[in-house]
């Protein structure tokens, strides 16, 4: 799967297929609550498998039940179409 970067017209199309994913500081970012500590960990150990395979790694924090997600293309120098197919895939494993 090949990054592409994104320009900015670009980068606004896609946040539709963003939903609940807001831009911050040049990245997409979106915070995520779950009933438990046991059902974010698990939503980030999903996420890790799916990213891994993506070869498109999130940076992320979890503290109990809460999960913080930033992605970004370092490598691009910003926003690619993994970023976006990422947050997808992320909106899909917990459920929003």
């Amino acid at each position: 799967m090949l990054a592409k970067k994104l320009s900015e017209a670009e980068i606004k199309e896609s946040m539709n297929l963003a939903k609940g994913w807001s831009l911050v500081n040049g990245k997409l970012h979106r915070a995520f609550e779950c009933k438990d500590f046991v059902t974010a960990f698990g939503n980030m150990t999903r996420v890790a498998l799916v990213a891994e395979s993506m070869n498109h790694h999130p940076e992320w924090s979890n503290v109990w039940n809460k999960v913080v997600i930033d992605l970004n293309s370092h490598d691009l120098g910003g926003l690619s179409n993994l970023d976006f197919e990422l947050a997808v895939r992320i909106n899909e494993i917990f459920g929003a």
